[in-house]
């Protein structure tokens, strides 16, 4: 009995390996022009101490992007590096699913109501979709290869739980504002950070359709 209660108390005694990094984000936009939807923005550490994070867990290997209402549904989808994303059409009229970003480039054709069409991510990064009929319909796929993410809420508070204790560079993307980074020293007791991200230099544009060029100015919505 001796050695088994020796060991637990070992075991109890030992500092954790890991920690919760919290933090808070703060969105600078032009005057008149602040917009509070921080529950877009993205979180995620990469190690920079030599470590490498596998990407088992965190990131979830499929994703479904919904198209409804001539609305994609969310509008930011966190997938591996190497998942899937699936995008179900629940509209009464076609759409025509694309991105034509690098490294993973795509284009799901027109499909009806009740089809879905998938599209895989075999390379990290951050992809804009587009539909090729509706010029208004925007949403974002992220693939990353590491398993500490977390999406901010509205208020931009994130939590990353059980992270282990090391160096990291911890992002931030939200779709509007510069992309930002700070390095970060996970203790036994945690981290915190805040970050403000930048969107004062923001201008919104039209995007371009699948064939590079501007959407028809006017257009019946026959699909």
């Amino acid at each position: 009995m001796l050695p088994a209660i020796l060991l637990l108390l070992i075991g109890s005694a030992a500092s954790p390996r890991a920690g919760a990094v919290t933090g808070q984000l703060a969105l600078l936009e032009r005057p008149g022009g602040a917009r509070r939807d921080l529950g877009t923005a993205i979180v995620y550490l990469e190690a920079v101490d030599g470590r490498s994070t596998d990407d088992r867990g965190g990131a979830p290997a499929e994703a479904s992007i919904v198209m409804r209402g001539r609305e994609f549904t969310p509008r930011v989808a966190v997938v591996r590096r190497g998942g899937t994303v699936a995008f179900p059409n629940q509209d009464p009229y076609s759409h025509n699913v694309f991105s034509n970003t690098e490294p993973v480039t795509f284009d799901l054709g027109l499909y009806r109501r009740g089809a879905t069409r998938s599209a895989s991510f075999g390379r990290g990064g951050i992809y804009p979709i587009y539909c090729n009929i509706h010029a208004r319909m925007v949403s974002y796929v992220i693939a990353l290869s590491t398993p500490y993410v977390a999406h901010a809420d509205d208020a931009g508070r994130f939590t990353l739980p059980d992270v282990p204790v090391g160096t990291y560079r911890l992002h931030v993307w939200h779709e509007r504002a510069a992309r930002a980074s700070q390095d970060l020293v996970v203790t036994a007791a945690g981290a915190s950070a805040r970050v403000e991200l930048d969107a004062r230099g923001y201008v919104a544009g039209a995007h371009l359709n699948k064939f590079g060029v501007p959407y028809a100015a006017t257009r019946n919505d026959r699909y």
